[in-house]
């Protein structure tokens, strides 16, 4: 199968996340601070204009990520979603009317490149769309044991680095796991038709999951600063996503000498996100 079609859908998903990640943040700014866990933050938020255009934004990043997932393999989609940072610190300076400095421009390269290095290298291969239930289990409770933890652990924190770091991994499962969901729903709509879709239990297992992954960002944006929560939710969607591919849908990806450039890339992706989540950009 072309990777065209997935690559496409997932840079316009990648974008609308970017878009929505800063409409986003600057109406949870503009709301009062949560030092726990505060459903009511949503109700908060949902009278700020910016932040439902930002939901709007999320649904059509969802949209593009439905339809990247029905046409690739997730070890392939999802790491494309690094390409959100950027992405997010662009529309943000702009929004600003701030210009960006040189070596913003050479981390933005370096995301870019590295991400076209590790994926050319490691070749994303399998698009399986059945997974049994024996598989579901374990990683179900995984990912929610993972979730849980961290997400006790941030808000047992003050405000601060630790918060935002803790808050961001914990979504960064969540979205993983929403995205692994949703590769075998949207098989069974185009399968199975709409009545399909509505009755298998993945289909409202990702509505859950996509609601927690909300809410902690939320929690996540006011828990501390970008440079601690944006890392651990960029890097961590796409590991653990690149784990589920492996593991639920029996994906793989090149070994051998190939794992040289893919290191290359994973540094220089880590780098640049690191140096463009450290810059601050437009997220005042």
């Amino acid at each position: 199968m072309s990777v065209v079609l997935p690559v496409l859908f997932s840079f316009f998903a990648a974008f609308s996340n970017a878009l929505a990640t800063v409409l986003q943040r600057r109406a949870a700014l503009t709301v009062r601070r949560s030092d726990s866990f505060r459903p009511g933050l949503i109700l908060d938020l949902l009278r700020r204009p910016l932040w439902l255009a930002g939901i709007l934004a999320v649904v059509a990043a969802g949209a593009g990520q439905a339809a990247a997932l029905a046409t690739g393999p997730l070890t392939l989609v999802q790491p494309l979603f690094v390409l959100e940072l950027p992405l997010a610190l662009l529309i943000a300076s702009l929004w600003a009317r701030e210009r960006l400095p040189a070596r913003l421009w050479l981390a933005v390269a370096g995301v870019v490149a590295g991400i076209g290095v590790a994926l050319v290298a490691a070749s994303p291969a399998g698009n399986r769309t059945q997974v049994p239930l024996d598989r579901w289990v374990p990683a179900l409770v995984a990912c929610g044991v993972g979730v849980v933890a961290l997400a006790a652990a941030g808000l047992g924190k003050p405000p601060g680095r630790a918060r935002a770091g803790c808050l961001g991994a914990a979504t960064a499962i969540c979205y993983a796991l929403t995205a692994a969901l949703m590769k075998v729903s949207m098989h069974i709509l185009d399968v199975g038709g709409l009545v399909a879709f509505l009755t298998t239990w993945q289909t409202y297992a990702f509505g859950a999951t996509g609601i927690a992954a909300l809410l902690l960002l939320e929690h996540a944006m006011q828990g501390g600063p970008l440079v601690a929560s944006q890392p651990a939710l960029t890097l961590g969607d796409a590991a653990v996503s690149l784990l589920l591919g492996i593991l639920l849908y029996e994906e793989h990806v090149r070994a051998g000498w190939w794992l040289l450039p893919q290191l290359v890339g994973v540094v220089l992706i880590v780098l640049g996100v690191f140096a463009l989540a450290r810059s601050g950009v437009g997220t005042a």
